[in-house]
């Protein structure tokens, strides 16, 4: 299988070399299901405009080779449409690819439902990290920046913190916006509390997380030592646990059983039973709603 080289180590081998090319590779599409009969050739543009911010747009000082671009995709739904005025959703996923492997874990799912914004057709993009310009791009950028911290924090222990703490800077800026998504008070499941989820110290051991269960963990596995890599995952189900205890309801806990629910299923389905039976429990108990899937955990076969 093709050997996967990543970001953080080779960086300043491409940076000594000059290579040079954009960090992200997100494919965006826009469902317009909702809102049939209305003009194509608006979202279309806006399709483009989305994607060349997105895409071509230099977010870190770290040197890309176009092939080890970071993949995601965008799916904006447009709910409704008046005049200038867009109002929808929007799904944000994130993935990575395990040492030595063709598999790619997933590492973020999620539904913003708090999208509405203004676009006019040719209307340049404009974003500054310290001004609210507009939330289209606001609402870009923290997705952008998002998705680098979580995708850095994977390769080193808040690794990401860099990109993070741009994102505080553009929800600092939004709040003097008028739409919602970036207020504490507007609701517990928006773009507020999935920052919050790794700026506040109280939640750190979701770096520990982050970096332990994919480095330590699948990285292993996909390295040939399928059992070290799995007793490493366990071992970070506890920190886990141990941030769902403090706060049930942090939103970050609800994205992060969505985005690797089927993961954990695979992972051990061939552990022995002792493994099993303890993450089985852990996983009860941090996605309770979803407890009765987990028996799956031991009869499932591998899908990777």
């Amino acid at each position: 299988m093709k050997r996967i080289i990543f970001p953080i180590l080779f960086a300043l081998c491409l940076m000594a070399n000059g290579i040079k090319a954009q960090e992200l590779n997100f494919t965006i599409t826009i469902n317009t299901n909702q809102v049939g009969g209305t003009d194509q050739r608006v979202y279309e543009a806006l399709q483009e405009s989305m994607v060349n911010f997105m895409n071509n747009r230099i977010w870190t000082n770290i040197k890309f080779e176009p092939q080890e671009r970071i993949e995601g995709t965008m799916v904006l739904v447009v709910k409704s449409r008046e005049g200038n005025n867009i109002m929808g959703e929007m799904n944000v996923a994130l993935r990575r690819p395990v040492y030595k492997t063709n598999y790619n874990t997933p590492l973020l799912n999620i539904v913003d439902s708090d999208i509405a914004f203004t676009y006019i057709e040719s209307q340049p993009l404009d974003f500054n990290e310290n001004t609210f310009m507009s939330n289209l791009t606001s609402i870009l950028a923290f997705y952008g920046y998002y998705c680098l911290g979580v995708y850095f924090d994977t390769f080193g222990l808040e690794g990401g913190q860099d990109f993070f703490h741009m994102c505080d800077m553009i929800v600092t800026a939004a709040q003097s916006a008028a739409e919602g998504g970036w207020k504490a008070f507007d609701s517990y499941r928006n773009r507020y509390w999935l920052l919050d989820s790794f700026t506040n110290p109280a939640y750190s051991q979701l770096h520990k997380f982050m970096y332990e269960y994919h480095r330590m963990g699948l990285d292993v596995m996909g390295n040939g030592k399928v059992d070290d890599g799995r007793a490493t995952i366990t071992k970070t189900l506890d920190y886990v646990k141990s941030v769902y205890n403090s706060k049930p309801n942090l939103y970050f806990i609800q994205i992060l059983n969505d985005t690797k629910r089927d993961e954990w299923k695979n992972i051990y389905s061939e552990a022995q039973q002792q493994e099993k039976t303890k993450s089985v429990n852990i996983l009860r108990e941090v996605d309770p709603s979803h407890a009765e899937e987990y028996e799956a955990i031991l009869t499932a076969r591998p899908k990777f």
